[in-house]
């Protein structure tokens, strides 16, 4: 029997796949979590085979708790399962020591299948997100120096939702005049004049997720 923990900060998406893993044979699921923190916590206690983790979750994001969870409980597979397949993250998600990448449209016999694999200590990875990766190693890397950082990142992505210098300041506790620096730091990492230009090529880059993720 392969025990399970889920771990979404979505209600109705845990009560989902409890309830498609609960009626699987070879699967029992032992706990659920609504963010990273809670998850680490119920690893301990339950100690699970396989966490499936979300990424995006407030509190304590599924990256730094799958890095927590590898460290500390070797034992326990972490196998990735989000909406998001961005270059950034598949290889945050990687580098923390994940087991697998899945997308939450993967089929459900694909998701079992996954599962089990990951019990077994294979690697799973859902064909885009294979594709990404190959890609990305196929492409030489830029220089540390010329890859924004994540504060960086927190700026632009506010630019995406098409909030204001100010707004961002506010948002974030910086002051105007740092959004700009970072914003200036941007352009010239990215090779760009303008944050329309920017936000557009960081997710074509994969540093941001595409509008709608």
């Amino acid at each position: 029997m392969i025990r399970v923990l889920v771990v979404d900060d979505h209600p109705v998406v845990r009560s989902g796949l409890t309830g498609m893993l609960s009626v699987t044979e070879d699967i029992s699921v032992v706990g659920e979590a609504g963010d990273g923190s809670e998850a680490v916590a119920l690893v301990e206690s339950t100690r699970p085979d396989v966490v499936l983790m979300d990424l995006r979750m407030p509190r304590m994001d599924g990256v730094t708790a799958t890095g927590a969870i590898v460290s500390g409980y070797p034992s326990t597979r972490v196998l990735v399962l989000t909406t998001y397949d961005t270059d950034t993250d598949i290889l945050h998600a990687v580098e923390a020591g994940a087991a697998g990448y899945l997308l939450k449209d993967t089929p459900h016999a694909e998701l079992l299948n996954g599962i089990r694999a990951a019990a077994r200590g294979e690697t799973v990875l859902a064909p885009p997100v294979a594709a990404r990766l190959m890609s990305r190693l196929r492409t030489p890397a830029a220089p540390a120096a010329a890859l924004p950082s994540p504060r960086e990142l927190e700026v632009l992505a506010a630019v995406a939702r098409g909030l204001s210098n100010a707004e961002i300041g506010r948002e974030l506790f910086i002051g105007e005049a740092t959004v700009k620096t970072h914003l200036q730091r941007l352009f010239a990492k990215l090779d760009v004049d303008d944050r329309t230009r920017a936000v557009t090529v960081a997710i074509e880059r994969g540093l941001l997720p595409s509008p709608g993720r």
